[in-house]
């Protein structure tokens, strides 16, 4: 059973009198912590490590990781905005890799941010608009790793990328416009085996020999987040040994010196975060079937679950010593909306062993700093997005978001009935 690892009765106490609850609640210190891993991640010469801000995109997250010199990887051209105009950004310390090309993003190019195509029509279009110049690409490597499909950006039901069978196309682009490739980005999924994980870097030095002007290398993220007690995770320092090598062997080999990119998403903001909430209802089908907590924290707040049947800790916070199992569910009016799925199995439930629970009683989602506050079903059955909290490292609460209000939803409907 689950224990309170995030944050302390004290501070929940606190947050219960000065918030409306439910709210997503962020430590300064495991940031700071998560963001000193990746910087210490092994390498044989230089290393830049990339945010993936549509983890979580509040702008303090932004900002602290700026201080501490971590770029940014952005999944869209508003994200770059958003990171340029938020939270003031160097444009030079931001990558571009987006499904599609749409009118922001020739403007964005003058500025300086790196592009990094994911498709031939991409890299097509780019060196029409902008020959004699240098990008990256992103290139799938034949192999793929996942902790569920649905999380794979290599698989062949993805489209992040440019097959290795096409690898021809791209020199002829290349030659046409004359461009020079000089970055390699790989990244095979997240929660990717790290087993896999190494083979995938070792594999990226073959396309690497393909292309002579390549200065860099980027191995992507999906670094194993343990949100779980039964989980355990990618040790960053084991993993990076073995890349320095292969590196280091290249040089050797080839007399070029390759400078590495990672690009941590979850890792860096996963185990920093919880949503803090209570229970509104109890109800079972009966003594011989499920007992459910509907709790006021639900797919507006956290999909993850509902999507790819995600597991994060749950705890009732009370004194009681006695034990139940429930399925905990939101409060939309949703079938799915559900926060103890099987693992991987967004379409089974799995009972949870809590602390016997009363109506009222603290509810709290443990490891949800990323991809929860910036992906949610938020406004589904008109709920208003909650507060962001953040818990600073002298222990005080500073609000970094304030909550929704309901007028909010439809402030910019129009009405023309």
């Amino acid at each position: 059973m689950e224990t309170l690892k995030f944050l302390t009765r004290e501070q929940i106490d606190t947050i219960k009198q000065n918030y409306v609850l439910p709210v997503y609640v962020y430590s300064e210190k495991i940031l700071k912590e998560k963001a000193r891993d990746c910087l210490n991640f092994p390498h044989a010469f230089g290393l830049t490590v990339r945010y993936a801000m549509k983890a979580n995109s509040n702008v303090n997250i932004l900002k602290l990781f700026d201080k501490m010199w971590i770029h940014i990887d952005a999944s869209s051209s508003f994200e770059v905005y958003r990171a340029m105009e938020n939270a003031n950004i160097d444009p030079k310390k931001i990558q571009l890799t987006t499904q599609e090309i749409r009118y922001e993003l020739w403007p964005l190019m003058k500025l300086g941010i790196h592009y990094n195509a994911t498709s031939i029509y991409q890299l097509e279009e780019y060196g029409k608009k902008y020959p004699n110049t240098n990008l990256s690409i992103r290139i799938n490597p034949g192999k793929w790793s996942w902790w569920t499909k649905r999380t794979s950006t290599w698989w062949v039901t993805s489209s992040f990328w440019i097959r290795y069978e096409y690898v021809d196309q791209v020199h002829e682009i290349v030659k046409k416009y004359s461009l020079v490739i000089e970055k390699i980005h790989i990244h095979i999924g997240s929660g990717s085996d790290p087993k896999v994980w190494k083979e995938i870097a070792q594999q990226s030095l073959s396309f690497v020999e393909q292309f002579p002007d390549v200065t860099t290398v980027n191995l992507g993220g999906g670094f194993k987040v343990a949100r779980m007690q039964d989980e355990k995770a990618t040790d960053l320092q084991d993993i990076g040994a073995e890349v320095k090598t292969a590196f280091q062997q290249f040089f050797e080999k080839t007399g070029r010196k390759l400078h590495l990119e990672i690009e941590p998403g979850s890792y860096l903001v996963a185990n920093a975060g919880a949503i803090v909430g209570c229970i509104e209802d109890i109800v079972d089908t009966g003594n011989q079937w499920n007992h459910f907590i509907k709790a006021d924290i639900g797919m507006p707040d956290i999909l993850r679950p509902t999507l790819y049947g995600a597991q994060h800790p749950i705890i009732v916070v009370n004194d009681q010593t006695a034990t139940q199992e429930y399925v905990v569910v939101g409060p939309c009016c949703e079938s799915w909306d559900i926060l103890t799925p099987a693992p991987g199995n967004s379409e089974e439930i799995c009972p949870r062993l809590l602390n016997k629970a009363e109506i009222a009683d603290i509810l709290v989602v443990e490891w949800t700093g990323a991809y929860c506050a910036s992906m949610s079903a938020r406004n589904y059955n008109s709920y208003p997005v909650i507060a962001e909290i953040l818990v600073r490292e002298d222990w005080s609460l500073v609000t970094i978001r304030n909550a929704e209000q309901l007028s909010d939803i439809w402030k910019n409907e129009i009405s023309v009935i």
